[in-house]
Formats: C-alpha cells, structure tokens, sequence
C-alpha cells in the first residue's frame, strides 16, 4: 500500500514557512554496517521544503526512526522554551529552531553542510497551538510508519 505524503514538521507563517515533508518509505543499504558485510534498512524518504517570499528551495533527506525519537524529544525542549537543534551532526540536512526575544516568533534555520553547503534561516510566528499540532503530526507519522521490527 502506497502511503500519501504527509509533513512531519510544518512552520509557517507571514508568508514563510519550513517544511519536512515524508513521502514514504526506502530501503537503503550500508556498506558500513557490521564490518565489511553490508546491512540492509529502510528510512523515512523526506523533503525539507523552504518557501519564503526571497527564496524557495527543497533538499532531499532520509529519516531513521531513532530521529523520530529524537524529532520528540527537541518538541518537549522547544515546548519548554529552549531553543533547539535537530539532526545536527548526521550526513543530511539539519534544523535548528531559535525563540526570538518576545517569544512569539522563532527563526527557523535548515541547514546541509553534507551536500549543498547552504543554510537558510526564515523567521515564523510559533503560537501554543503548534505544538498540539506537532505531536499529532508526529504521531502520525508512528501510525503511518511503523519501525520495522527485524
């Protein structure tokens, strides 16, 4: 069964927005894996999707599920009011998430030091209610994409 795409992280707002679009499933291989046996997974094929008055632009991505984790544990700090960084540090694109002063906005900056070299910031407002709607877009996610338990 071919799942619809469906956006994980959705910021947006006075003509901005930053978007992690998944759209479904890929099997990867890694050569890496258990010394010079190669491994066979699969990930949650993306797109990070910047759309800005200035500039537009997307970046392929691939999602594994320890970054879902991870994707809820950077909400419950941004939630609390710590700025964030997510997927820092992996071979793709990061997102770091930034509370402006008045905390009503946030500066939302992409990043991919791996293969475009390019990052972009846009700032967007961030109201209560996101979060609400960020649990359950992940959540979703879970339902929709369940890890494989192999």
């Amino acid at each position: 069964m071919v799942e619809e795409p469906m956006d994980l992280i959705r910021l947006e707002g006075e003509g901005n927005s930053v978007v992690l679009r998944i759209t479904g499933r890929e099997r990867r291989e890694d050569l890496a894996a258990a010394g010079a046996e190669s491994a066979e997974f699969e990930v949650l094929a993306a797109e990070f999707v910047v759309d800005t008055p200035f500039v537009r632009g997307s970046l392929k991505a691939w999602v594994f599920p320890e970054e879902l984790r991870q994707w809820q544990e950077a909400l419950d700090a941004l939630d609390a009011g710590q700025d964030i960084a997510w997927r820092e540090g992996t071979r793709g694109p990061d997102l770091h998430i930034e509370r402006d002063g008045d905390g009503e906005r946030v500066h939302v900056t992409v990043r991919d030091d791996s293969t475009a070299m390019t990052a972009v910031t846009v700032t967007v407002p961030l109201v209560d209610s996101w979060f609400d709607d960020a649990y359950q877009r992940l959540e979703l996610a879970w339902k929709t994409w369940p890890p494989n338990e192999d």
